[in-house]
């Protein structure tokens, strides 16, 4: 440890972010995110030598998901001081290695060799930490360990290198609209927890309207998750200015001000800030590097570079195209979505406005169409693609391809939405024939199960807000 370092501020640091230790109470929030089960399910399986990484953007509840997860180890019996949580960030412990915060723990609280619980928060401000926490894995089995990383940097690459075979990853996006809903204490009455999105099909018109009734209710909260996003601090927040000032200064900026510098080196903030409006501006779109380089005054090696900067940082989602029969394009003009569209709506100053502009609205829409079926999906490592005809430019907007199945989803967010033949889901779907292929509406009148003549795909013309609801609350199953 370093000469200058006091030993007693330390442990003080310590014993403050561990008021268990002293029987003081630990205040956390009763909602518990989906990852909670997933990390609590992964941490008591005693088989499994490994880390479990929770990773997902910033403000989407990593933090309290660890103290929640303490307060619970602690409530089921654990003796209190072998549950240790550090906030890696904290400016004192970024001066020390995990090594030595360890020492230290093990000198003034607990003793070393005795099963312990570590919760380690922004794990990646720790010195040479993947060396760390692999020596740990591979030679403490006494340590569960549970970590979080704002960036997902929390370095694929590098944990690639150091880390094989030592780590699970847990996703934490931000709030689905099920969650939102269910943070709000506002959920539809006489839905069926085990109702998935792929059971509608079977449904009569009959089912289907009884259905849209029931959850008739959640249009008015859809609009406003749409409005304020899935951040867990603004979800019941009714100031809209609010809300957005606070994504600004405590996602974006942070992460393209602080996270961008402390944990890239990136250097050239201003051009990273103009290219993460660029993508506010044109999220959605195919973003094609030379273009994009020419307007910003900038090369297309840095657009390169900072796309996948945003993209390891939890701020974007990268969706390639695709050609007929999975072919890859030759040349790949990827699109660009941000993980959240509340996030544009602030940057943009976009207020309630939005509502009355479909062009505004269909971006929105599918930004949150995408975040839930990249969430729902995650465990299968689906590809997600888009699908363009270079002739007719028509187009479906998001596919969801595995080995086991081809799913493709249109957004059309409009009040009069057509399925036909000459539709870009309908010419896709007559070419590859998947089984089910999904219009995503913006009406519950429009709810059907619905055929095209000489095409073998069934599709569900379904409202975006019972869409994504239902994906997130089947993502529960997934994780039971």
């Amino acid at each position: 440890m370093k000469d200058f370092l006091d030993r007693s501020e330390i442990i003080s640091v310590l014993t403050g972010f561990n008021p268990w230790w002293s029987e003081r109470r630990l205040e956390v929030p009763p909602f518990r995110r989906l990852a909670f089960d997933a990390c609590r399910r992964y941490l008591e399986d005693t088989s499994l030598r490994r880390a479990v990484l929770l990773s997902g953007p910033r403000w989407v509840g990593k933090t309290t998901v660890l103290q929640q997860m303490a307060q619970a180890l602690v409530q089921k019996g654990d003796n209190p001081k072998s549950v240790l949580y550090l906030s890696l960030d904290h400016p004192l412990l970024k001066l020390l290695s995990l090594r030595e915060i360890l020492s230290l723990f093990h000198e003034s609280a607990y003793p070393d060799g005795q099963p312990a619980t570590l919760l380690l928060d922004e794990v990646q401000y720790a010195p040479q930490w993947e060396t760390e926490i692999k020596l740990l894995i591979d030679h403490k089995p006494q340590y569960r360990i549970l970590a979080t990383g704002s960036a997902s940097v929390v370095h694929q690459d590098r944990l690639t290198e150091s880390g094989v075979g030592r780590w699970i990853t847990v996703p934490i996006p931000t709030l689905s609209f099920f969650e939102f809903v269910s943070m709000r204490n506002q959920p539809p009455e006489g839905i069926a927890p085990d109702l998935r999105v792929s059971t509608i099909f079977s449904f009569s018109s009959g089912d289907l309207s009884a259905l849209a009734a029931r959850m008739r209710p959640l249009q008015p909260l859809f609009q406003r998750y749409l409005l304020v996003g899935g951040f867990p601090e603004t979800a019941n927040q009714e100031n809209i200015d609010l809300c957005q000032r606070l994504l600004r200064e405590d996602v974006v900026e942070r992460v393209l001000k602080r996270d961008m510098t402390a944990l890239f080196g990136v250097r050239n903030i201003n051009d990273l800030e103009k290219l993460f409006i660029y993508l506010c501006l044109h999220s959605g779109g195919i973003l094609a590097h030379q273009a994009c380089a020419r307007d910003l005054g900038t090369t297309t090696t840095t657009v390169a570079n900072h796309l996948t900067l945003l993209e390891q940082a939890n701020l974007i989602y990268r969706l390639p195209p695709s050609g007929l029969s999975g072919k890859r394009m030759l040349k790949a003009r990827n699109k660009y979505y941000l993980v959240d569209a509340a996030l544009r709506n602030a940057v943009l100053l976009k207020g309630e406005e939005i509502f009355t502009n479909p062009k505004e609205m269909g971006t929105i829409v599918e930004t949150t169409v995408l975040r839930h079926l990249f969430a729902y999906y995650y465990r299968d490592t689906p590809e997600i693609v888009y699908w363009r005809d270079a002739i007719t430019q028509k187009e479906v907007d998001i596919i969801v391809r595995s080995p086991a199945y081809v799913l493709p989803f249109e957004v059309k967010y409009s009040a009069n939405p057509q399925l036909d033949a000459k539709s870009g889901l309908g010419i896709y779907c007559a070419s590859e024939n998947p089984k089910q292929g999904y219009l995503v509406t913006q009406r519950d009148a429009d709810f059907a199960v619905a055929r095209l003549k000489g095409v073998d795909t069934t599709f569900l013309k379904i409202p975006a807000y019972i869409l994504c609801y239902l994906l997130g609350q089947s993502e529960r199953l997934l994780w039971g």
